[in-house]
């Protein structure tokens, strides 16, 4: 352990190391990315807004990894997210967008969907990812005069790509989340690549007690289960190890919207 914490600190110490920046990553398919990313070799910048004491945790877990705590409804905070997290190594060459707000709402009670709802939804699952992307884009700029892409993957929903989830606005902001991912990607190539994951249910403890929807994928969904954490995190890895997609939705549901 000692010498692989050497290792690490070399690679840092010259700026070799690639860097990732996982938004939300204290639990769940965050904290499956930053494992992921981890054991690929990666620095990673572990965030949430108010579990500290786990991402502290989890950055000691990994070794390779710092926490910053940020509210990402906070224009300031996401500002100083990134900074922080682009001066503890001198570069990113990956931002995961994957910190977001729900509501469960019925979808037929629309006095319920309260434009407060509306407007703390958009800024958190639509504009924090845009003004990241926006602060971290000299820094993955920078990552093509070493040879590669940078790379933005955001994690969206099925919800955004077909008339389900938990609430109107939650599924609102996350296909509007769809479409600022192909408008960055437009506007962004071919220096940093823009793909999103986009999943159906996934097992974490927040949907544990979610029978109807756990019935749902076990009776009708061709995988017959939902996804689980590290399932999210393998197509994630998959879209920052090519060097050439972009501008992609990728669904993963377990074909459930096949159905």
């Amino acid at each position: 352990m000692a010498a692989n914490r050497e290792n690490f600190l070399n690679k840092t110490t010259n700026s070799s190391a690639c860097v990732a920046l996982v938004t939300g990553s204290t639990s769940g398919i965050g904290a499956a990315i930053a494992r992921r990313l981890s054991g690929e070799g990666y620095a990673v910048v572990l965030h949430s807004r108010s579990s500290a004491e786990a991402g502290r945790s989890l950055a000691a877990e990994l070794g390779n990894a710092i926490y910053i705590q940020a509210d990402l409804a906070d224009d300031a905070d996401r500002i100083r997210l990134v900074r922080e997290a682009v001066s503890r190594w001198g570069r990113l060459d990956v931002l995961v967008n994957n910190a977001g707000m729900s509501s469960m709402i019925p979808h037929t009670d629309l006095l319920a969907a309260l434009p407060v709802i509306w407007h703390e939804m958009h800024e958190v699952n639509v504009v924090a990812p845009f003004r990241l992307v926006a602060e971290a884009e000299t820094a993955l700029r920078d990552v093509a005069s070493r040879g590669r892409s940078g790379c933005v993957v955001n994690i969206s929903s099925h919800a955004g790509v077909r008339p389900k989830g938990a609430s109107i606005p939650y599924a609102a902001s996350k296909a509007a989340l769809n479409h600022v991912t192909r408008l960055l990607a437009l506007s962004l190539a071919p220096d940093i690549r823009v793909n999103a994951v986009a999943p159906g249910l996934v097992d974490t403890p927040l949907t544990a007690d979610w029978t109807a929807a756990q019935q749902l994928w076990r009776d009708h969904s061709p995988m017959r289960r939902p996804a689980s954490p590290d399932d999210i995190a393998q197509i994630v890895m998959m879209l920052i190890a090519s060097d050439y997609l972009t501008g992609e939705i990728v669904v993963s549901d377990g074909g459930l919207s096949l159905t």
